[in-house]
């Protein structure tokens, strides 16, 4: 298990299906499919807490105001700022547990006398895209949703690097791709994190296990000859990190392939599991 580490953000106590969080100066509980164990207290009754979502029997679900907070406010992750909101279906617009996957994309990027070229495939608000940026990489950002793609231009300008070199694409990943392939376009690093469930622009099902080996296919073919990082990130409940690590060893040329759980250290001492990472390096 890999776990991320945060000053401005911190998992104080879980239970009975819930988290209760601390983004900065603002506390919310939400809710956790992982978090099948019962809970010492009642969370709701947290003297700080500012909000809380509730879940609908229908589906999604709405945010219980309990304390005024902003709007929206910024966490910082060492040198990288994030616009933190609470928005439909529990969400912030940031996974604080990628903050390990992060620092290693850093890390290998600076080592690297080279310019590197990343594609950021399900790009959600660029958390990868703004520590690849501050890391000296030129990105290609793409997302289906306009409105998480100004987030992650957003996120870039808190981190002071709104004039680095991304390129900003609203398109389908898969559809994305398939055109990079014909224009012979490479990229030195791929990241994707892409949706357990989803539809295409023209109604077409996705579904993960059906869908991701032939996508890092698809990927495959514009990587470049000298490729430097391959990541895959997932959130489908009961993929485990050994399957993403075959697909990486069955698709990709020879190198180091790590795969493992990713996670947040809580208040409890216990570590929430939060999805899986495979990371193929060359």
């Amino acid at each position: 298990m890999k776990v991320a580490k945060w000053k401005d953000y911190q998992v104080l106590k879980t239970g009975d299906g819930l988290k209760l969080e601390r983004w900065k100066d603002v506390y919310l509980l939400r809710p956790d499919p992982q978090v099948i164990w019962k809970s010492s207290e009642n969370m709701a009754k947290f003297p700080l807490l500012n909000a809380e979502y509730i879940r609908s029997e229908t589906g999604g679900g709405m945010w219980n105001i309990l304390k005024k907070f902003p709007a929206e406010w910024t966490v910082s992750y060492n040198d990288l700022k994030f616009l933190i909101k609470p928005m439909g279906f529990k969400h912030t617009g940031l996974f604080p547990e990628q903050a390990v996957n992060w620092d290693r994309m850093i890390d290998l990027i600076k080592k690297e006398k080279r310019e590197i070229n990343v594609l950021n495939l399900f790009a959600y608000t660029g958390g990868a895209t703004v520590a690849c940026t501050y890391a000296g990489a030129t990105v290609c950002h793409v997302d289906a949703a306009k409105n998480m793609v100004e987030r992650a231009k957003e996120n870039m300008r808190l981190s002071g690097l709104e004039n680095k070199p991304v390129r900003y694409i609203v398109d389908d990943c898969k559809k994305f791709v398939q055109r990079e392939i014909r224009r012979g376009k490479k990229y030195d690093a791929i990241i994707m994190d892409p949706p357990s469930y989803g539809r295409g622009p023209n109604g077409e099902m996705w579904k993960l296990e059906n869908e991701l080996y032939s996508l890092v296919e698809l990927c495959k073919e514009v990587l470049s000859d000298n490729p430097l990082f391959f990541l895959i990130n997932s959130y489908t409940t009961g993929l485990q990190p050994q399957v993403i690590a075959n697909i990486l060893k069955l698709i990709l040329p020879e190198g180091k392939i790590d795969a493992d759980e990713i996670g947040v250290e809580t208040d409890e001492g216990i570590v929430l599991p939060c999805g899986c990472s495979g990371f193929w390096t060359r």
